[in-house]
């Protein structure tokens, strides 16, 4: 359920406002009503944001080359230090920049030069002080004249592929042009002198990335500046969003907070130069959500965060949708075995590691442990035990419970069918009490009629002793359905356009419930696909081993383990995605669910 808001109005001299801003952070409860980003054009904030990004980008950069075997964090986290990072690593990045570009160059020269061997440039500027034009050419090997050697001193240094590479030597100057040959220019170092600069160049490149590796040390440090910039934003934000009033010697400021805390709130700001004033939430304001659930539907919150939050003046879906998401979990998965693995290893990462896991992680692990059992339970159901079927077994324990709780392939099948059924009547009962909440009773009348139409139908079918088919209180119900469906459509409007917008709404559920109602087989399909396929590396495991005693339990083994691994993954990423979309889909869609509310974050550090 959504927790009773109370809206704050503050009136506060415009001296006094920056201490009561602090003030009211102290406090902690109070959800600020912020403008919209348009509307804040001061100078300072955006530059904030854009210290912000700077910050969060060197944190990606810095977690990509972070050692995590060898990682030691700094004792003293330090916002200065934190907030030099990002120059630092820019520094970092461009000397390597710099560095990188050097040694593709010095690369390219030296695969250039690799052909004529090594050799000292000096000696060519010497041949040239004394008259001497030494040319290097390359050439196609068809290309190659024999009669440049009388004509031109030409010396073939190389033949690689089919390319010839010779050189000139004549008091000439440009033989290039007249031969029209391809001249390599002069190289300014050696062959030797590049493979050296090219060593060189790897060490420094290697030596910045040390550098870089030095500042993930600084993390802490980094973290420590952006939760101080992000204070500095928000405070900014909530700053600039007061309204001024009486040529600006008042500022006027309005808030939200959980209905819990209006005592302490307000005997906190009884001690402060401050005027407010309190009132209950009108069906225009945009109120924030905060969730009140109890310990059960606590864990199934952050899954109903993942679609959006619910609207103040309608109704939270989370406890009603936790329990069918629980069952509709358990009948994908299927196998005992799985479950079981999920619960333990949820229960034994809950035990040894609570200290270091946050609240949050926590309670995902509860949610596991709970989505285990549910697993475990349902898999009685078939019997199925990582692949293998208890209720094959000559167990007595087994067969007696075989005769209780198993369920063959057509039963599995139709119960889906029906929990879908129930879990869609069950959202639209939820949709007449929604529209009750936000409307009021007479928008709920169509919806109403449509409850007891289907529900006459599915007694009639499932119970003709106590309500027969056709029959004289089935035509009443019936008809009173009808006149509900066809006449009170949209309250007030003409009955005409009622009857022509009931029979579009009639159009749309014969045509939609059906749709919904199969899409429930995909918990029957997906725990049918899970346990064939466990299975199936069951016959692998044990059809691959060989006869030998040691090395067939070894090969059984490592097929086991890793067909089994990739079953589980794959399984409970659907047995978590498919029911989310029943939940999201199916039953929000049928409880009118709009959602569309954000989340009550309270001014605080």
């Amino acid at each position: 359920m959504v927790a009773r808001m109370k809206k704050f109005t503050f009136l506060v001299f415009h001296r006094d406002y920056d201490r009561f801003l602090h003030e009211l952070r102290e406090l902690g409860m109070i959800h600020v009503v912020e403008k919209e980003e348009a509307a804040l054009n001061r100078e300072e904030l955006h530059q904030f944001i854009a210290e912000s990004k700077l910050l969060k980008e060197a944190r990606k950069t810095l977690e990509k080359v972070v050692d995590k075997k060898t990682f030691t964090p700094t004792d003293q986290p330090s916002v200065a230090r934190g907030m030099e990072i990002p120059a630092a690593i820019a520094g970092i990045e461009a000397e390597k920049s710099a560095l990188t570009q050097k040694l593709h160059v010095s690369i390219r020269e030296r695969e250039a030069l690799r052909p004529w061997g090594n050799f000292n440039p000096t000696y060519l500027k010497k041949l040239e002080e004394a008259g001497y034009h030494l040319n290097l050419f390359i050439t196609p090997d068809r290309n190659y004249n024999p009669e440049w050697e009388e004509e031109y001193n030409a010396l073939i240094i190389r033949r690689e592929g089919s390319k010839t590479y010779f050189l000139t030597l004549t008091r000439e100057a440009g033989l290039a042009d007249r031969l029209n040959l391809e001249e390599m220019k002069h190289p300014e170092l050696s062959l030797q002198d590049l493979d050296q600069l090219t060593v060189t160049l790897h060490e420094q490149i290697g030596q910045q990335e040390e550098a870089l590796k030095k500042l993930t040390a600084e993390l802490p440090s980094l973290d420590a500046a952006l939760s101080e910039l992000n204070t500095k934003i928000l405070f900014t934000r909530v700053a600039d969003s007061a309204t001024p009033l009486a040529e600006e010697k008042l500022k006027l400021l309005q808030g939200w907070a959980p209905l819990d805390n209006e005592a302490e709130i307000a005997a906190y700001l009884a001690s402060k130069e401050v005027y407010f004033e309190t009132a209950t939430p009108q069906p225009e304001d945009d109120v924030p959500i905060k969730f009140a659930n109890n310990r059960f539907t606590r864990l199934f919150e952050p899954i109903a965060e993942l679609y959006m939050l619910p609207k103040y003046n309608e109704i939270d879906l989370t406890p009603f949708f936790a329990p069918f998401f629980m069952i509709f979990f358990g009948l994908a998965l299927g196998d005992i075995g799985y479950g079981v693995f999920l619960f333990a290893g949820a229960t034994i990462a809950s035990i040894f590691m609570k200290k270091k896991l946050g609240k949050a992680m926590i309670g995902i692990l509860r949610l596991v442990q709970i989505l285990g059992a549910s697993a475990t339970i349902c898999g009685l159901l078939t019997g199925g035990f990582f692949g293998f079927n208890i209720y094959e077994t000559n167990i007595p324990f087994f067969q007696n419970m075989k005769d209780q709780v198993y369920f063959d392939n057509q039963q599995m099948f139709n119960l889906s069918l029906v929990l879908g059924v129930i879990q869609i009547m069950f959202g639209l009962i939820l949709k007449i009490f929604n529209r009750i909440k936000q409307f009021g009773f007479m928008h709920a009348l169509s919806t109403i009629g449509w409850v007891i139409l289907l529900l006459s139908v599915i007694v009639a079918f499932l119970f003709p002793a106590l309500l027969a088919m056709g029959g004289t209180l089935h035509l009443i119900l019936m008809g009173a359905a009808a006149i509900l469906i066809f006449l009170f459509n949209s309250p007030g409007k003409n009955p005409l356009l009622n009857i022509g917008l009931g029979l579009y709404d009639t159009y749309n559920m014969a045509t939609g419930l059906l749709g919904d109602v199969l899409s429930y087989v995909r918990l029957f399909a997906l725990g049918l696909s899970g346990g064939i396929l466990a299975s199936v590396f069951n016959s692998l495991a044990l059809g691959l081993k060989p006869d030998n005693l040691i090395g067939g339990s070894l090969v059984f083994l490592l097929i086991f383990l890793f067909g089994h691994a990739m079953n589980i993954f794959m399984t409970v990423l659907g047995a978590i995605v498919h029911p989310m979309r029943l939940t999201f889909v199916e039953f929000y869609k049928n409880a009118e669910f709009a959602g569309g509310g954000k989340r009550y974050n309270p001014f605080r550090k």
